[in-house]
């Protein structure tokens, strides 16, 4: 229904209605709309949460085998930055500090 009356305005009146539409700055009248709308926004905050933990423990695994003395080989980098297994990485971090190659993380 709404492409029907977007398709029926000229190109100025269509992007002021769909500025007016956007779900940033639109003002939601339903209480269903207001509450999908919001679950959307609060599981998109914890999935980017959830992601800046894996890439901060990834990134704790390289700084471990880097501050070991260990060069850190792009494969080994990749496989570990790549890893969305938080539970992995945070054994991986454990087993960083006692390994004798950066490879043996994946034994």
């Amino acid at each position: 229904m709404l492409d029907d009356v977007l398709a029926g305005l000229n190109e100025a009146a269509r992007k002021d209605l769909e500025g007016l539409m956007s779900v940033d700055t639109y003002e939601w009248q339903s209480d269903f709309a207001r509450k999908y709308v919001g679950l959307g926004r609060e599981e998109g905050r914890e999935e980017g949460r959830e992601e800046g933990r894996e890439e901060g423990v990834a990134q704790s695994v390289i700084t471990v085998l880097v501050a070991r003395g260990f060069t850190v080989s792009d494969e080994v980098r990749e496989r570990i930055e790549s890893c969305s297994d938080l539970a992995a990485l945070e054994s991986w971090v454990t087993k960083a500090v006692r390994v004798r190659s950066p490879e043996q993380l994946f034994d």
